[in-house]
C-alpha cells in the first residue's frame, strides 16, 4: 500500500492544508494508476489518430491530443511508437504546455526539458514554424531529450546542455514563450512512482526552492516584452509553488499574472498558503475563480482527488510590453525597480548589438566545429553524441596513410559537407531545396538550422538543428533523424507496410529484409537502388539500402526493437 509508505511529515502538512479535503485526497492513493499518451500532430491529426488507433482511448479533458489508455495495451511495443506517432505521458503533465499558448512562428524555450515530453508537445504546436530551443543542464539526460525530439520528427529545434546562467546573455529578451518545468520535490508523483517517496527527504523542499529561484531569475531575462512564461512543478509544496510566484512578482514588477480559464477538474492556486506577501492583483480572491471559472492570479493546481491525473501546479505570467522602458508607480517596489532598470537597459543594448551583428553578416556559426566532449575524471574523451560548441576550424586530418600528393589530390576532389548534402538531396529527396533554414556543418555533421537562431558560440550544443547526416569526402550518409522528420512524399524511393507485416517487424529488429521491387514506390526518376525510406502505414521508421531484391537495414542499434 502506497499510503503506508508516505512520509509522516508529508501527511501532517497535507492534513493541515487540506482540512475537509484531506480524506478524499488520501483516498486517491487507493485508486489505480492512470496511463496516458499524446498523439503527435506533426505526423497525424488528433481526430484521425483516435479513429485509427489500435488502442482503447479516452480523451484527456485539458489536452486535445491527449488520451488515457489501458495499461494492458503496451503502446511502447507497437510499430507506431517507433514511427513517433505518439508520446507516452502522464495526463497531468500535458497541462503546462496547454497553458503556454504556443502558436506557429513563436520562439520557445523549454528550459528544463529532459526527457522531452513537453518539448515534443511544444514542437507539435509550432507545426515546423518558429524556433524551439530545448535545454537540460544534465548531460546524461540530453541523450534521451535529443532522441525524443528526433523520434517526433521535429525539424526546427536546437538541443542544448547548459545552465540557465549561460543561456541568459545569448538569448536576452529573445523568447516569446518560456516553459520552466522545474526540478522539484515530486510530491505529486508519489502515486505514480513510489521511488519518489524514498527520495523525498533527499530532494528537500528547501534545496529545490533555491534551485527554482535561480532558474526563474535567469528565465525572466530571456523573455521578450509581451512574452509568456509558464512555471510548473509536480509537487504540492507551497514553498515551491505559490511562494515562488509571489517572490518573483515582487522582484520583477514587469511581470503580471495571466488570468487562466479553469479546465475540468482544475483548481485555483492558493496564494493564502504562500510564505511570501502576495503582491499581484487578484490576491483578494484568495485564489478562487470568478463566476466564469477564471483565476486572475494565473495559478492552477491539479489534485489527484479532483481529476484523472497526478498532482501538478502551474502559473502563467506575462512580461509587460513596456518592460524595457518606464518606471514602476509602486512605491513599495521602488528600489527593486531601480535595480531592474539598469539590467533592462543592459539587456536591450545586448539585443541591439546582436541584431546589428546578424544584419552585418558577423555570424560565425557556419562551418564551426562542435568538438565532441565526454569527461572521465580529469581526461576528455571524444564521442559522437555530446558536443561542446568551441568554434574555430574543423580539427583532424583525412589523409590517413596516403602520400602527401595523394592526399592533396583527394582534397581537391572532395566536396564540402554542404555540397555532399545537396548531392544526396538531389538524388533521393523531393523539394529539399525549398526547406526553410540554413544548412550548416560542424565537422562532418550537417544540420538544417532555423534562420532566426543567434550564434551559439561557447554553448554546449547537443543538436544544432535538424541533424541531416554525415558527409564524407565522396558520399553522404543520411541520419535517422532525417528519416524521422521526413514525409513519405518527400522521398523518391519508399517502401511501406502495415504494422502487422512480418517484414516491418524484421526491419525494426535490425534484420535484412527481402522485398520485391514492385513493392517499392518510386517517383522523381529514382532507379530502385540505394537509399529507401522504410515506413509503417506511410509513417517513416528509418532508412534501408535496396538492391536486387534485398533491403539492407540502416536502422541504428539504439533505435531497434528491443
Amino acid at each position: 500500500m502506497i499510503k503506508q509508505q508516505l512520509p509522516e511529515l508529508f501527511l501532517q502538512e497535507m492534513k493541515e492544508r487540506l482540512g475537509d479535503e484531506f480524506e478524499p485526497f488520501m483516498a486517491s492513493y487507493d485508486a489505480p494508476r492512470l496511463y496516458g499518451l499524446r498523439s503527435n500532430s506533426l505526423k497525424i491529426d488528433a481526430a484521425k489518430w483516435r479513429e485509427h488507433s489500435p488502442f482503447r482511448l479516452r480523451q484527456v479533458a485539458w489536452c486535445e491530443t491527449g488520451s488515457y489508455y489501458d495499461g494492458e495495451d503496451r503502446p511502447a511495443k507497437h510499430p507506431y511508437y517507433h514511427a513517433g506517432l505518439y508520446y507516452i505521458q502522464e495526463p497531468s503533465a500535458m497541462a503546462p504546455v496547454e497553458l503556454l499558448d504556443v502558436r506557429p512562428g513563436h520562439r520557445v524555450l523549454d528550459l528544463c526539458a529532459a526527457p522531452g515530453g513537453k518539448s515534443t508537445q511544444i514542437a507539435a504546436k509550432l507545426q515546423g514554424m518558429g524556433v524551439l530551443v530545448t535545454n537540460d543542464n544534465a548531460a546524461e539526460r540530453t541523450k534521451a531529450l535529443a532522441k525524443n525530439i528526433e523520434l517526433a520528427g521535429v525539424r526546427n529545434a536546437v538541443v542544448l546542455n547548459e545552465e540557465p546562467a549561460s543561456l541568459a546573455p545569448v538569448f536576452a529578451g529573445w523568447f516569446d514563450r518560456i516553459l520552466i518545468d522545474a526540478p522539484c520535490s515530486g510530491e505529486g508523483m508519489f502515486r505514480k512512482d513510489d521511488s519518489m517517496i524514498a527520495s523525498w527527504e533527499r530532494h528537500s523542499v528547501e534545496r529545490c526552492s533555491a534551485m527554482q529561484r535561480d532558474i526563474l531569475r535567469h528565465a525572466v531575462s530571456m523573455l521578450a516584452p509581451g512574452g509568456v512564461l509558464v512555471y510548473s512543478t509536480c509537487t504540492f509544496s507551497p514553498a515551491e509553488n505559490e511562494t515562488q510566484i509571489a517572490r518573483l512578482l515582487t522582484e520583477y514588477p514587469e511581470l503580471e499574472p495571466v488570468p487562466v480559464q479553469l479546465a475540468p477538474g482544475f483548481a485555483p492556486g492558493r496564494p493564502d498558503w504562500s510564505e511570501q506577501q502576495w503582491c499581484a492583483f487578484g490576491a483578494e480572491e484568495s485564489g478562487q475563480a470568478d463566476g466564469r471559472g477564471v483565476v486572475r492570479t494565473g495559478m492552477v493546481r491539479l489534485w489527484p482527488h479532483l481529476l484523472d491525473g497526478e498532482g501538478h501546479f502551474a502559473a502563467v505570467l506575462r512580461r509587460r510590453e513596456d518592460a524595457y522602458v518606464g518606471a514602476s508607480t509602486d512605491e513599495g517596489n521602488g528600489l527593486v525597480q531601480e535595480n531592474r532598470t539598469a539590467g533592462r537597459q543592459e539587456i536591450h543594448g545586448l539585443k541591439h548589438r546582436r541584431s546589428e551583428a546578424l544584419r552585418s553578416g558577423e555570424e560565425r556559426v557556419h562551418r564551426e566545429e562542435l568538438v565532441p566532449l565526454r569527461r572521465s575524471g580529469k581526461h576528455e574523451r571524444r564521442g559522437r553524441e555530446e558536443y561542446d560548441h568551441r568554434g574555430g576550424r574543423p580539427t583532424g586530418s583525412r589523409r590517413g596513410g596516403k602520400s602527401a600528393h595523394a592526399g592533396a589530390s583527394a582534397a581537391r576532389d572532395a566536396k564540402t559537407p554542404e555540397e555532399s548534402w545537396r548531392t544526396f538531396a538531389a538524388e533521393y529527396l523531393i523539394g529539399a531545396e525549398h526547406w526553410q533554414g540554413r544548412i550548416i556543418s560542424y565537422g562532418s555533421r550537417v544540420y538544417l538550422q532555423p534562420e532566426q537562431v543567434p550564434p551559439l558560440d561557447g554553448l554546449r550544443v547537443v543538436r544544432a538543428g535538424w541533424y541531416l547526416g554525415d558527409a564524407g569526402p565522396h558520399r553522404f550518409e543520411p541520419s535517422q533523424p532525417l528519416a524521422m522528420g521526413l514525409k513519405a512524399e518527400e522521398v523518391k524511393q519508399v517502401w511501406s507496410g502495415p504494422p502487422t507485416d512480418e517484414a516491418i517487424m524484421r526491419y525494426l529488429k535490425g534484420e535484412t529484409v527481402q522485398l520485391d521491387a514492385d513493392s517499392l514506390t518510386i517517383t522523381g526518376g529514382a532507379n530502385s537502388k540505394g537509399y529507401t525510406l522504410v515506413c509503417v502505414d506511410g509513417f517513416p521508421l528509418g532508412w534501408g539500402k535496396y538492391s536486387d531484391g534485398m533491403l539492407k537495414n540502416e536502422l541504428p542499434a539504439g533505435w531497434r526493437w528491443m
